[in-house]
């Protein structure tokens, strides 16, 4: 059972949520790469995932966030990004919106505390899918990397 009031005040403060991430990765002295990155990237990364965090929970199109963080990984590979920022960065992202669930301070009987810690457990579970996906991605970016100067050097 998941707390729905809870998933709603997340969804509906994506916004407050992802500046506090983007704070958080700006003043991390070991995001010097994603520190970097413009604002406007890192906002539409975090809004898209927290706006639609009941959904991506619910299991709904997993196909779909699957490709998108390959596809992040691989751009990230591409970028040369460490591969340990861009997971550090979905951490924050986990840590900021369990952070947030917990101090909403809803009335708590048993029933609401266990469904804060459903919700709890399926945004770690989530997160975890997230960076398997990304880093599936990275590493297919890496190969690619690889097969590149190879490719070109049997050409020849």
């Amino acid at each position: 059972m998941l707390s729905h009031k809870l998933i709603h005040a997340i969804e509906a403060h994506c916004d407050q949520l992802t500046s506090a991430v983007i704070e958080r990765i700006r003043r991390d002295p070991e995001l010097t790469y994603i520190g970097k990155l413009p604002t406007s990237e890192l906002k539409d990364f975090g809004y898209d995932l927290l706006r639609n965090l009941g959904a991506w929970l619910a299991g709904d199109d997993r196909e779909v966030i699957a490709r998108r963080y390959e596809e992040l990984g691989r751009k990230r590979s591409e970028e040369n990004v460490p591969l340990h920022e861009c997971v550090r960065g979905l951490h924050l992202v986990k840590y900021e919106t369990v952070d947030y669930a917990r101090q909403q301070g809803f009335p708590q009987t048993s029933l609401e505390i266990y469904a804060e810690e459903e919700l709890e457990h399926r945004v770690n579970r989530f997160i975890d899918t997230l960076v398997y996906h990304l880093v599936r991605g990275y590493e297919a970016g890496l190969r690619e990397k690889i097969q590149k100067p190879k490719q070109l050097a049997t050409a020849r």
